[in-house]
């Protein structure tokens, strides 16, 4: 036993092993972001749009001006979006390929991350661990599988700290900062703006004058921003007033001060999310965090501490509040969790803290009870499996905690990284897709019944863009009121049942159309002119 521990503690050690861990992380990332990416159908909102804009350049190869049915795309920006349509080119439309290229660019954060932590820490194992803990972050793991932008932009960034770590000794890796900024600004806009603030507050702290007298990383902000100052400038030269409307203000900067379309929260909203879906890494970030403020001066230090508190606090002070922009919070949330790891992994003979071995067997606990609840009321054998392979390893990574054994920290990523596994192979590891109808029998229904490009209007209580996609159609959800005007000339109507009854009911007579099918509770009408 003493000697497999031996062998263990030096493979981290090893010089000659940074190529093995960078492979090990990669292959280990893409399994698990890639493996059932196309098992459950898009959601709403983000993988609906931007699968549906994707679908738009696939059909008409206009490239430059983004289209959603046909109409101005006037949201983001379309670095993502391109790569969607790439991938579309090369396997066919589908969920895969839908969200191989986020996924993807996510899977590529944890072999980069590992960098970061080998250039700013003494010691290997305190890099392996932070990209461990990484790459068993719930959040990271699931919002990085789906078709959305903030799982690459994680990626960017960290792409972009590398290289600024880099240029100390070589200053040539300095035109990768702005080449990192750039993407982020080609994917989510002024995000760069705030991305890059924690950047230049950190080079501040350290050796202003060296950084910003590199000439290559003024290099590399013109490379990486030409061809997003060039699309923004092409697109006010295509909508004008409308395009600085809609993509500054509305999806930009009214999400600083107000709550966007009802997304709001108090001033905390992000510390609940942090105490909600980073358990059991959330035990060790108070040593993490201690450790930093207690090496301040050291450059590891400083990139945890400030690029924690710096955007917790931006987050927490916009008045748009969504569960996502948490993200860019996590690759430094690992890097101070791994650096407490690495201290007790170091630790001989010592006890750890108790109160992080209790927590974890309170934990066993309820994940197994959670996971019997959820079995017997939802009927689904998955949810017992999960909670067994949860509550196993939250288990014994309490008992070797308690018997003062380092090797709590690879049980408990190997259990993590197998319950993750397992999450994201079941039908539930994108539960907002219980909030509302199966989406596909509703749009097989309207494709196979109306002509394309037609607009359809529904009574459902708001549009659904997963139903756009998957029915080639626009799907509009509109009022009573609008509905019974809509239906007095020639239209398409999907209408639930208790809808459909109270429309006929109040005005008969113009309704003189016929019914083109069912499906789930809704019932497709056309109307003719009166």
């Amino acid at each position: 036993m003493i000697a497999k521990m031996i062998k263990l503690k030096q493979l981290l050690k090893d010089k000659k092993n940074d190529i093995f861990w960078l492979i090990f992380l990669a292959f280990s990332a893409l399994i698990l972001w890639l493996i059932g990416l196309g098992n459950l159908p898009l959601r709403d909102w983000d993988e609906g749009y931007y699968g549906t804009v994707a679908k738009d350049i696939f059909k008409s190869g206009n490239w430059l001006y983004l289209t959603y049915h046909n109409q101005p795309f006037l949201l983001k920006p379309p670095l993502v979006i391109w790569l969607i349509n790439i991938s579309y080119k090369i396997g066919g439309i589908s969920e895969l390929t839908t969200r191989f290229p986020g996924s993807f660019l996510t899977a590529c954060g944890v072999p980069l991350l590992y960098l970061i932590g080998r250039n700013i820490f003494t010691y290997r194992i305190s890099a392996i661990l932070s990209s461990l803990v990484y790459l068993t972050l719930l959040p990271i793991v699931r919002h990085g599988r789906l078709a959305m932008l903030d799982g690459a932009i994680n990626t960017f960034f960290l792409f972009s700290i590398l290289c600024l770590l880099e240029s100390r000794r070589q200053p040539f890796w300095a035109i990768g900062v702005g080449i990192g900024l750039g993407l982020i600004a080609f994917t989510k806009g002024i995000l760069a703006i705030a991305l890059g603030g924690i950047i230049v507050f950190f080079i501040l702290l350290n050796k202003p004058l060296f950084f910003l007298r590199n000439i290559n990383l003024w290099i590399g902000l013109i490379v990486g921003f030409i061809p997003v100052f060039a699309w923004y400038y092409i697109q006010i030269l295509q909508y004008g007033q409308e395009f600085i409307e809609v993509h500054f203000k509305q999806q930009n900067f009214d999400r600083l001060s107000t709550a966007v379309e009802g997304n709001n929260g108090a001033i905390w909203y992000y510390f609940i999310e942090l105490i909600k879906y980073s358990f059991p890494w959330l035990l060790f970030l108070p040593g993490g965090l201690k450790l930093a403020y207690q090496n301040y001066q050291q450059i590891w230090a400083k990139l945890i501490l400030v690029c924690l508190i710096i955007f917790m606090l931006i987050i927490s002070m916009m008045g748009t509040k969504l569960p996502w922009y948490i993200l860019p919070i996590y690759p430094f949330f690992s890097l101070a969790v791994g650096s407490y790891l690495a201290t007790l992994w170091n630790t001989n003979n010592k006890p750890y803290p108790k109160l992080i071995g209790i927590s974890l067997l309170i934990g066993s606990l309820v994940v197994l009870v959670g996971g019997i609840y959820l079995t017997l009321t939802e009927k689904n054998w998955q949810f017992l499996i999960l909670g067994i392979i949860l509550g196993i390893t939250l288990f014994l990574s309490a008992w070797n905690i308690f018997k003062k054994d380092f090797r709590f920290i690879p049980i408990l990523v190997v259990g993590l990284y197998m319950g993750l596994g397992f999450f994201v192979l079941s039908k539930f590891w994108i539960w907002e897709l219980n909030e509302s109808f199966p989406v596909k029998p509703v749009a097989t229904l309207i494709r196979e019944n109306t002509p394309p490009g037609t607009v359809v209007y529904t009574s459902f209580a708001y549009s659904r863009t997963s139903l756009d996609f998957y029915s080639d159609r626009q799907v509009i959800a509109e009022s009573r009121e609008t509905l019974e005007n809509v239906a007095s000339n020639p239209s398409y109507l999907l209408l639930d049942t208790e809808t459909w009854q109270k429309l006929k009911s109040s005005n008969p007579s113009i309704y003189e159309g016929k019914i083109l099918g069912k499906a789930e509770e809704f019932i497709l009408l056309e109307t003719f002119a009166n």
